[in-house]
């Protein structure tokens, strides 16, 4: 075929889902991906024995068949949840935190980590039941506001949902402040901060406290065959479905007419497409930068994208070991290793090299104790770099810089937890913000797309989303997209830009 409904370009997370729904709609479907695999950063990769997950840690949002999450419900909904083997994990995470002394491991749901919470003040309970209680008055909100399609009835916002309207502009810091709590429970609660990228002074605090929610009301879980198990289902299901998917096909330009509205796009060996409808899964400044004529992009698409801020740039060790996790004394599965939970000071202090002041490590055995071959374990360890420092490495630097911060990353896991790696290390891979962004294109090797600023956070990007919508025919889902970076934003990305994809299909049939 040379012409489609909808081309989606890249098959990552947010392009396969969106294809899917696509896909469900009745519409033809083609992606075009420039790797000859599907996944993006949802990949694994071999090294001697060892198979690595390239990047997940944990997914949130699943929950079991019986009481699904939000993100296996959307799964059901698409059609792959029945591909996928979920492994439930037993604890959120163990927290090691040297300025404060902090060294304790947190488990999931509710009431068990209500009372986990008196190990580190003598009424931490009570704190954590009073978060709880204002996580859920929260989604509550999104929901209904979700449910009135932008018209909310502003009585029942007072009277229902008076601790939404209250923080709606707070940042993470702000609203602690606010409510008051001892030291202990915030530095608890900030600990999934890393997984947003963004400091307690500009990080959303509606978002932070929806994630938090997400992960204690369902737990996390972890899928058997890694995270390129979810990328195949949905291959699977795009082609159950009728889909076209091109491996190897590099999309160099994305084809507009004298109005300004998409007609199609080209490939890298000159072949061209006809669709008057596209779904990028890449980076709004690789979409405007590179593959589309410059006076086909509007003024307002450039300066919002030279607006937002990159966020955190990626940095993974992964190691393969010639000892089993019990035998080394790595007990847990995902470990969060901080020099202070002051999120401020972390923050700054990765703008620099050589600092590790926070990552986050996982021991995937902990989770699949047959990930790897018996007597091994497979451990990976990854911080950010929240400035762009690793464009001032020159070429010849480039292996030396590198191997010095993985080794200063291995050292200080061992430091933290007292654990010997460095003489049972197998294999080792390192992937810099420039393997990052070599693989997917992403730039400066950002791993979390557009940084969750207070001002240009979650809800913002909601609230404004089609105001976003520059260029008559083109709409940008996955991590770059409305709900920002990660596994289950992702996919409900691609969802909720193929769904308004198919309302524009839906408007332009019924125009005379």
């Amino acid at each position: 075929m040379n012409k489609y409904d909808v081309i989606v370009i890249g098959a990552g997370n947010g392009g396969l889902a969106a294809a899917v729904r696509v896909l469900q709609a009745g519409k033809s479907c083609l992606v075009c991906e420039k790797h000859n695999i599907p996944g993006g950063f949802a990949t694994s990769f071999v090294r001697g024995r060892f198979e690595f997950e390239a990047s997940l840690h944990e997914f949130n949002g699943i929950g079991t068949p019986q009481q699904p999450g939000s993100t296996r419900q959307l799964f059901q909904q698409l059609g792959v949840a029945d591909k996928i083997e979920w492994v439930q994990l037993k604890d959120a995470y163990h927290l090691i935190s040297r300025k404060e002394g902090y060294d304790f491991v947190m488990p999931f749901g509710y009431e068990a980590f209500a009372l986990a919470n008196n190990q580190i003040h003598p009424e931490g309970e009570k704190y954590i039941r009073h978060f709880f209680a204002l996580c859920q008055q929260i989604r509550d909100a999104m929901e209904y506001l979700s449910a009135s399609k932008g018209r909310p009835d502003p009585k029942v916002m007072m009277e229902k949902y008076p601790d939404y309207l209250a923080c709606g502009s707070y940042s993470v810091n702000e609203a602690f402040e606010a409510l008051g709590y001892p030291k202990e429970i915030v530095d608890n609660l900030n600990t999934y901060w890393c997984y947003l990228g963004a400091d307690g002074n500009n990080l959303s605090f509606l978002h932070y406290a929806n994630m938090i929610y997400s992960y204690f009301a369902k737990g996390a879980a972890v899928p058997r065959h890694r995270s390129h198990e979810l990328s195949l289902a949905f291959e699977q299901r795009i082609h159950e479905l009728g889909g076209d998917i091109w491996y190897n096909s590099e999309v160099t330009r994305i084809l507009t007419d004298e109005n300004g509205r998409v007609k199609g796009i080209e490939l890298k060996d000159g072949r061209q497409l006809e669709s008057r409808h596209v779904i990028a899964d890449i980076s709004p400044h690789v979409v405007y930068g590179k593959l589309m004529d410059p006076g086909a992009v509007p003024e307002k698409a450039r300066r919002l994208t030279n607006f937002r801020k990159l966020a955190g740039r990626g940095f993974t060790v992964f190691l393969g070991l010639n000892r089993s996790a019990e035998q080394l004394g790595i007990m847990d599965h995902n470990y969060f290793i901080y020099d202070t939970c002051d999120s401020v000071a972390q923050y700054e202090a990765m703008k620099n090299f050589g600092n590790t002041a926070a990552q986050a490590t996982v021991c995937l055995n902990n989770a699949i104790p047959d990930c790897s071959p018996e007597g091994t374990a497979i451990l990976y360890m990854t911080t950010l770099f929240t400035d762009d420092v690793w464009s001032q490495v020159s070429q010849q630097e480039y292996h030396q810089v590198k191997e010095k911060v993985a080794t200063a990353m291995i050292e200080r896991f061992e430091q933290a937890t007292g654990v010997n790696i460095r003489d049972h290390i197998e294999e080792l891979a390192i992937a810099t913000p420039q393997t990052y962004a070599r693989y997917c294109g992403h730039p400066q090797g950002t791993i979390y797309g557009y940084e969750s600023q207070y001002y240009d956070g979650l809800m913002n990007r909601i609230q404004m989303v089609e105001e976003d919508h520059f260029v008559e025919g083109l709409r940008i889902g996955g991590g770059f997209g409305e709900r920002l970076l990660g596994y289950p934003s992702s996919y409900k990305s691609g969802v909720n830009e193929a769904n308004r994809t198919l309302k524009d299909i839906e408007r332009e049939e019924v125009q005379p």
